[in-house]
């Protein structure tokens, strides 16, 4: 999972896009880590291609705190992540593909960085998700998506 959030920056770094996660790997920020090691504790998912790991997901029944709660049975999906080596081959939409099997019967909620003109809120759309309630951290915009698959 860090790996692939290292990977991540480094990509957004060498096209200019600081914004969502800063410019440095997140293997190297101790509160980073620490973060990604208490979501893992409660589940990870791994997308393979050719036997090599291709993306990762992680899926609670809650959201982080800073997101407002629902009143009804959810699955949040608390990260996702993919390598830029598979870029174009469906790994993000594959592992949210298996979110979505995995919520029936349930609200299925994601939140992305509403940055970059909205081109991951975009990605989310082309899911099959709704936007639902923006929320800032500090200042980092942020949107709520959702859909009840």
């Amino acid at each position: 999972m860090l790996g692939f959030l290292d990977e991540a920056v480094a990509w957004m770094v060498e096209r200019g896009q600081t914004g969502q996660w800063g410019t440095q790997p997140w293997s190297e920020q101790p509160k980073r880590v620490e973060r990604i090691t208490k979501l893992v504790e409660n589940g990870l998912w791994i997308a393979e291609l050719d036997g090599e790991p291709a993306g990762a997901m992680v899926v609670a029944a809650e959201p982080d705190e800073w997101i407002p709660r629902v009143d009804e049975p959810e699955l949040y999906v608390r990260l996702l992540v993919t390598s830029r080596r598979f870029a174009g081959r469906k790994v993000g939409s594959g592992l949210l593909d298996f979110a979505k099997e995995s919520s029936r019967g349930k609200l299925l909620r994601v939140d992305c960085w509403a940055g970059n003109n909205g081109r991951l809120v975009d990605y989310y759309v082309s899911q099959g998700f709704t936007p639902s309630v923006t929320f800032t951290v500090k200042d980092w915009p942020g949107q709520v998506l959702e859909m009840r698959p």
